[in-house]
């Protein structure tokens, strides 16, 4: 689940499957929308969902991935990902009433032909794209793998200062990473020449843009490693299927001041083309440490 195109293309071509866009090439501008059905080739392994959103399928050996633009920030990441996982549900549980009808045909059984043995709509969820790295932990073109995936401002402000959504009874503001699974994938990482920071990804519905902000940040969450917008939401559907979900991101900036001259979105991209492309021959082939 990435959040714009270019993030989609990213990983698309990681894993040897064609981007269906030039951001690649040209990646000043990553936010062109590939939700809709305008952005994606029925006849290539698309697959239609409610909503105008579209599903890129990439299919190998061992595995198979299925990519999906959400749009940005985590109530569009949410939905986007529930709906994928209720369609994939669906299509399990109507297998035995007829035949797929295809990719692209936008029916239940098109999105997942095949369930997994887990019995969940898909084994793993993986949130990513690029993001904002805290310094000098996760430096500009690093990857980071997420211990734990955090809505950094889902909360309220006191007199007192910052209270998280535990604190007020309402709910929970952090979805842990399975230990197993984050070591497994940093691990694939580095072994393939990628080394991986492991640490919290912030999730935060407006992006920091001072270094009083990012410094507030630092100090709630010890360690935080990467800030983006979309992993919490990611996480919160994924959750809710009872599917295991991991965070993965390339790091575009550093959380700060807003310095556009400073950004590396291309470094960033093909960072995260090259850890998905390690990944393709390793956790999504052997399934070892992702919870069953």
């Amino acid at each position: 689940m990435t959040a714009v195109a270019a993030e989609a293309d990213s990983v698309a071509t990681g894993l040897g499957h064609p981007a269906n866009s030039g951001d690649l090439a040209n990646p000043g501008d990553p936010a062109r929308p590939a939700g809709s059905a305008d952005t994606a080739d029925p006849a290539e392994g698309a697959v239609r969902l409610p909503g105008g959103l579209v599903v890129r399928r990439h299919t190998a050996p061992g595995f198979t991935v299925d990519i999906l633009a959400a749009g940005v920030g985590p109530a569009a990441a949410a939905a986007a990902t529930a709906t994928a996982l209720a369609v994939a549900s669906g299509s399990r549980s109507d297998s035995a009433s007829g035949p797929a009808s295809g990719p692209g045909s936008g029916s239940p059984d098109a999105l997942s032909p095949d369930a997994p043995a887990s019995g969940r709509p898909y084994d793993l969820v993986v949130s990513a794209g690029i993001a904002g790295g805290f310094a000098p932990r996760a430096p500009l073109g690093s990857v980071v793998v997420a211990d734990s995936v955090v809505a950094a401002d889902l909360g309220a402000q006191t007199p007192d200062g910052y209270l998280a959504v535990e604190e007020l009874g309402f709910g929970r503001s952090t979805h842990p990473v399975a230990p197993a699974l984050a070591t497994r994938i940093a691990r694939a990482l580095a072994d393939g020449g990628r080394p991986a920071v492991v640490g919290p990804v912030l999730t935060v519905s407006t992006v920091t843009g001072t270094a009083a902000r990012a410094a507030e940040l630092a100090g709630r969450h010890p360690g935080a490693a990467a800030e983006a917008m979309e992993g919490f939401g990611v996480a919160e559907a994924a959750a809710a299927y009872g599917v295991p979900v991991a965070e993965i991101r390339a790091v575009s900036n550093a959380v700060g001041p807003r310095d556009r001259a400073a950004w590396r979105i291309g470094e960033a991209l093909a960072a995260l083309r090259d850890a998905f492309r390690l990944l393709g021959s390793t956790v999504f082939v052997d399934p070892e440490g992702i919870p069953q």
